[in-house]
C-alpha cells in the first residue's frame, strides 16, 4: 500500500469509530457526565465539607483531576473493547484482515477512536467540574500529555481484552474485577501518604496511581509520585501493550477460524 492508501485506511477506521460513539452519545458520553457529577456532589460537596483539605488544597479541587482521569480511562477502554469485539462478533473484522491494510494501521485506527472518546468525555467532565471547582491549571502540557498517553494505554488494554473475549460477558470481566478496583485504589479520592507504610507500598504496584498523580500534578502542581517516574511507567506499558497487540493481530488470534 502507498502512504496515501494507508492514510485513507486509517482515516476510514478512525472515522467509523468516532461516528459510532458520537451517534449513541446518550450511552457513551452522558453516563460519565452524570456519574462524575454525582461524585462531585457526594464526595466533593458532602464528604469534602468534613475533610476540608487534602495535601494543602481544597478537597473538591483535589479530587477533580482524579475524576477526570477516571472518565478518560473508562471511556477509552470501553470504546475499543466493545467496538473491536463487535467487529469480531459480526465477522466484519475478517474483511479488514484479508485486505492489504498493515496490522499497525488497523491497530492505530481503533486506538485513535478510543483516544478520541476518552478525551472528549474527559473534556466534557472538565467543563462540568468548573461548576463545582475553580481550577487553575498548573501545567497544561503535563495535563494534556498525560491524558493522551493514558487514553492510548487503556485503548490498547481494551483492544487486547476484545481479542481474548469469547462472548459479550468476557468484555466486562476486566473492567469490573480489575479496572474499577484499581481506579478506586489509584489515589483518586485520597493521597497515599495517608496510608500505613504497608498499604502505601502495595499501592505503588497500581499503575493507575502514577497516571492520576501525574495528571493531578498538571492541574494542581502536587503529586505523591515523581513525575518522570510516572511518565516512564506509562510509556513503558504503552510499548509493551503495543507489541502484544500487534503480535496478536498479526497472528489473527481469536479472529480467524
Amino acid at each position: 500500500m502507498t502512504p496515501d492508501q494507508k492514510f485513507v485506511a486509517f482515516q476510514t477506521i478512525f472515522r467509523k469509530e468516532v461516528i459510532r460513539f458520537s451517534r449513541i452519545w446518550i450511552q457513551t458520553i452522558l453516563p460519565s457526565v452524570i456519574t462524575t457529577s454525582l461524585y462531585f456532589i457526594i464526595f466533593g460537596g458532602l464528604i469534602g465539607r468534613q475533610i476540608h483539605a487534602m495535601e494543602g488544597v481544597r478537597y473538591m479541587d483535589f479530587i477533580v483531576p482524579g475524576l477526570i482521569m477516571m472518565a478518560v480511562i473508562t471511556n477509552s477502554y470501553s470504546n475499543v473493547v466493545s467496538s473491536f469485539y463487535g467487529a469480531k462478533f459480526q465477522r466484519n473484522i475478517e474483511e479488514i484482515l484479508v485486505s492489504p491494510t498493515p496490522s499497525w494501521i488497523i491497530l492505530s485506527g481503533f486506538i485513535a477512536g478510543g483516544v478520541a472518546r476518552g478525551l472528549v468525555v474527559g473534556l466534557v467532565v472538565t467543563v462540568v467540574s468548573l461548576l463545582f471547582s475553580h481550577l487553575h491549571v498548573y501545567n497544561p502540557w503535563v495535563s494534556i500529555s498525560v491524558a493522551l498517553l493514558t487514553a492510548v494505554l487503556f485503548s490498547l488494554g481494551g483492544f487486547i481484552n476484545s481479542i481474548f473475549a469469547r462472548n459479550f460477558d468476557d468484555i466486562s470481566i476486566v473492567p469490573t474485577f480489575v479496572l474499577t478496583p484499581l481506579t478506586y485504589l489509584g489515589g483518586v479520592f485520597y493521597s497515599i501518604r495517608l496510608l500505613p507504610e504497608f498499604w502505601r507500598r502495595i499501592s505503588l504496584v497500581n499503575p493507575i496511581l502514577y497516571m492520576v498523580n501525574a495528571f493531578r500534578y498538571g492541574f494542581l502542581g502536587i503529586s505523591d509520585i515523581n513525575l518522570y517516574l510516572s511518565y516512564g511507567i506509562i510509556i513503558g506499558f504503552i510499548v509493551v501493550l503495543t507489541a502484544i497487540s500487534l503480535y496478536l493481530l498479526e497472528r489473527g488470534y481469536g479472529m480467524r477460524t
